[in-house]
């Protein structure tokens, strides 16, 4: 089915229109960032031929050049062969390559140091592959193609619905963003618009959508809470222990994540004073990435095990004023989001907001009530198209099955 191509390459100095490549372990071919020639033999690939990596084609570096990829350049470590296109089709032959069948018998070929086996172009070409005809490929390219598509739908339409979620969330609150602008240039302004001036606050003027002024009241957040507090700053034990700590890492997902955590000696005195009840907030108080500072999560139940780290703070809100599930969204809502990242101070390449920062945030706050109706419809919406989500997983897992089932035996999706 494959032939090798071993055709030289020879130029002086530089590759010029020759492209250097890398094979991911997914079999994404993509182009390298080099321009230098190799040192020994090189050889051409062309779009459509297929190539991998002596020593990692075990690990899954196998793919075909792509068409973005006009004339590929490899080293003797990348063969390369043509496929025969009378008897394979380009898109069979790519998701072949992944199926786990394929690759297990792969792995066999490798041979070798421990470390470092490697597959010989021998050991490729006597590998043997399923081989439907042309139109039985075509039909299996075809139903895994379309569900696919279908998938693709799903996750479309689940985005448009957290869209939509968020968007109605923050017009009920006041604090929606204005509309987009318009994509044209402004010549002429005039002079009293200069103390605002910028191409964006002349368009808004000029389109009459230039007051972005929140329409309702805030108030300083520290007024609903009932306590902001850092975490514990005792370091982790490096034994299991009967207490639970949280990685910083728990949090800045934008949901909190169990699994996430290390353990720390238990002290009871830690247990009541960094304790996780329902209803509070975590927030990550510092992180090299400032879109990470201020990401929080909701605790649902009680967790009598676990506390939290000093790179977190929680935030206990008061019940009579603000509904815990309200206070989480809103904290993820752009024009919080801004104060909190416009609060953030630097050092040494950290970023870093306090409990003052938080207290000092600027929010809307209708009645309790009011907070939990708002609140619900966003957490409705984010359910559904959680649904949607999880349909398209699952037709995307399903049709990968019947592909492979069709050649080999049934398997997950290998990951993208």
């Amino acid at each position: 089915m494959l032939v090798q191509r071993s055709e030289p390459v020879r130029v002086d100095g530089i590759l010029g229109d020759w492209q250097a490549i890398t094979i991911k372990f997914s079999g994404e071919v993509l182009p390298r960032e080099r321009t230098e020639v190799f040192k020994g033999a090189m050889f051409a690939a062309y779009p459509g031929d297929l190539a991998f990596s002596k020593i990692d084609a075990r690990n899954g570096a196998v793919g075909l050049i792509p068409d973005s990829i006009p004339k590929a350049v490899v080293t003797s470590e990348y063969p390369v062969f043509t496929p025969n296109a009378e008897k394979l089709r380009a898109d069979f032959l790519h998701h072949l390559l992944r199926a786990e069948h394929f690759r297990a018998d792969l792995q066999r070929k490798a041979s070798g140091t421990s470390g470092r086996k490697r597959v010989t172009p021998e050991g490729f070409l006597s590998l043997e592959i399923p081989l439907p005809s042309l139109v039985e490929q075509d039909a299996l390219i075809a139903a895994y193609t379309d569900a696919l598509h279908r998938a693709t739908q799903l996750e479309q339409a689940a985005d448009a619905i957290e869209r939509a979620g968020w968007q109605a969330f923050e017009t009920a609150l006041g604090v929606a963003p204005p509309p987009p602008l318009p994509n044209r240039p402004v010549f002429v302004a005039r002079f009293k618009d200069v103390e605002r001036w910028s191409h964006d606050g002349i368009l808004r003027g000029a389109i009459g959508n230039g007051d972005t002024k929140t329409p309702t009241a805030t108030e300083a957040l520290g007024n609903a809470l009932l306590e902001v507090r850092h975490g514990c700053s005792k370091g982790p034990s490096k034994k299991a222990t009967s207490l639970r700590v949280l990685k910083i890492s728990a949090v800045t997902k934008g949901r909190l994540d169990l699994s996430e955590h290390k353990f720390i000696a238990d002290e009871p005195a830690m247990r009541e004073q960094f304790a996780l009840k329902s209803g509070d907030i975590l927030m990550c108080r510092t992180n090299g990435t400032l879109a990470y500072v201020g990401m929080s999560a909701l605790v649902d139940a009680d967790i009598d095990d676990m506390i939290f780290p000093d790179k977190v703070i929680r935030v206990r809100p008061n019940p009579e004023k603000i509904e815990p599930g309200f206070l989480w969204r809103l904290l993820q809502v752009s024009a919080v989001r801004s104060q909190i990242e416009a609060a953030a101070r630097t050092a040494v390449g950290n970023f870093a907001i306090g409990g003052k920062d938080i207290k000092a945030l600027k929010v809307p706050l209708p009645l309790p009530a009011r907070q939990k109706c708002i609140a619900q419809a966003l957490e409705d919406t984010m359910t559904e198209a959680k649904s949607k989500r999880t349909e398209a997983a699952t037709l995307r897992q399903s049709a990968w099955a019947a592909f492979e089932a069709a050649l080999f035996t049934a398997t997950e999706e290998p990951a993208a």
